[in-house]
């Protein structure tokens, strides 16, 4: 008598392959055996896959506590160097990795000199291990990816990161001195690829770990009227990096931040801009700088504390001028990827990318801001800019209803549009695009005005001749 079917679909169906199994081997009991082990061994694989956590993007990856991400393959081939640690590693997904431990022993070094200065205070090693254990789970939560690491590895790898970018900040802030033969200083090369190294999406560590230890170690050892400010001494590292007015990153010590990447790009985001403008219908994006060049707008240089601060008046796109050079494109990469990642920040940055991206279609779009200083080329040939903007706004999801640049999108556009905005272009920049144009202008117009006068007076002269005496 054949087996009765289970309930479920998956037992149904695999009944039902047992007795066809059966009836074409009948009399093979060994078959049968065999059959039934790799079913079991089957269903228990099913089970266990089942039952196990994602690794690559775990359950917590969408809450607003996880804010540190692997970059998405569709990213990472756009530049792959662009994302990965140099010389550094910060925090789990790049630990251990050969390449990086040239600075890895110097770690224990930096380390040893932050705690000769906590141990006269009553602050050893054994306290920032603690309360950064008291922090596991927060930790954990943090990051996309499942880590690996057992508590005590990770514990002692924040330590040892965090205490290594506070001795960092403090001799460069010159909060403690310095050692000339610090070969992190000494040796020209470092100090580069270390400060971008701290700048990748995947190289980051949680501010509040930072913080933490800043807390024990820093400021537990001092007693002036005004501490020092972790915010304050690490905007003022990567500014030699990107130099600002020191007085524009006043406003940005107190914002809420998730780590070192995030302070950086949120240090760009004016604070007037800091609340995102919906636009009143579907937003289309705008043609290449050429084609509104040739339709009558025109482009200059803005002074302005952010490169993120674009205006459009009076046919006139004002743009403050963008450096691009080795440092800034990682940068600029590294922030579009974490406002890809983190849906819980704006998305100023890709915005920005969005909007270069319109403009720079071909390699003349792009020498064509540089000569009107809107673009500080260091990068590369035109072609390599035209490319570079191409592909970072690539595969990016941009948000056409809610960004800050919308009502320039529809300012460009409606102007654009406009025929007699383009004609007169036209006109302009037939007759008076260069000096010679300019000059045969008005030499016609100066032999149409005194072809005029001469018509006139031959006119004049017959309907009223002179009188003769």
């Amino acid at each position: 008598m054949l087996p009765l079917p289970g309930n479920s679909p998956m037992e149904r169906e695999m009944s039902i392959l047992r007795n066809q199994y059966r009836h074409e081997n009948r009399g093979s009991s060994h078959h049968v055996i065999r059959v039934m082990e790799e079913e079991r061994d089957w269903l228990a694989s099913m089970e266990a896959k089942i039952n196990t956590s994602p690794k690559f993007l775990n359950k917590s990856a969408g809450k607003e506590t996880c804010c540190i991400f692997r970059v998405p393959e569709s990213l990472v081939e756009i530049n792959e160097k662009a994302y990965q640690p140099h010389i550094v590693s910060m925090g789990p997904y790049h630990h251990g990795k050969d390449h990086l431990k040239v600075i890895q022993e110097h770690k224990w070094r930096y380390l040893r000199s932050l705690l000769s200065r906590t141990k006269p205070c009553g602050v050893d090693f054994k306290d920032l291990f603690a309360a950064i254990a008291s922090m596991e789970d927060k930790i954990r939560e943090c990051y996309s990816e499942t880590i690996e690491f057992s508590s005590r590895e990770l514990v002692e790898m924040m330590v040892l990161d965090g205490c290594f970018v506070i001795e960092l900040f403090c001799i460069v802030g010159r909060l403690v001195p310095g050692d000339l033969d610090d070969p992190i200083f000494s040796m020209a090369w470092v100090f580069p690829f270390l400060t971008r190294d701290l700048l990748r999406l995947e190289n980051q560590i949680p501010y509040f770990v930072l913080q933490t230890l800043f807390e024990l170690t820093v400021l537990s050892s001092r007693r002036e009227q005004n501490p020092p400010i972790l915010a304050k001494l690490a905007l003022e590292f990567f500014n030699y990096m990107v130099q600002r007015d020191v007085k524009v990153l006043e406003g940005y010590y107190n914002l809420q931040r998730k780590h070192l990447l995030d302070l950086f790009r949120l240090s760009f985001i004016p604070c007037s801009q800091e609340k995102t403008r919906e636009a009143n219908q579907f937003l289309h994006l705008i043609p290449s700088a050429k084609k509104l060049h040739l339709a009558g707008i025109n482009f200059k240089p803005r002074k302005a504390t952010s490169f993120l601060d674009v205006k459009f008046r009076n046919g006139v796109l004002e743009i403050p001028t963008f450096t691009i050079d080795d440092f800034t494109s990682s940068l600029f990469l590294n922030f579009v990827a974490y406002e890809q990642c983190y849906r819980h920040c704006s998305k100023h940055i890709t915005t920005y990318a969005t909007l270069m991206g319109c403009l720079i279609n071909t390699p003349a779009d792009a020498g064509f801001l540089s000569d009107h200083k809107v673009i500080e080329n260091y990068f590369g040939t035109d072609e390599e800019v035209a490319r570079f903007f191409n592909v970072v706004g690539k595969d990016v999801a941009f948000d056409i209803h809610n960004n800050y640049l919308s009502e320039l999108f529809e300012g460009v556009n409606e102007y654009y549009r406009n025929d007699w905005h383009v004609r007169w272009a036209g006109f302009k920049y037939t007759y008076f695009d260069s000096p010679w144009s300019f000059l045969s202008a008005m030499a016609a117009l100066i032999l149409l005005f005194l072809t005029m006068i001469q018509a006139f007076f031959a006119g004049y002269g017959y309907i009223r001749p002179p009188h003769s005496n």
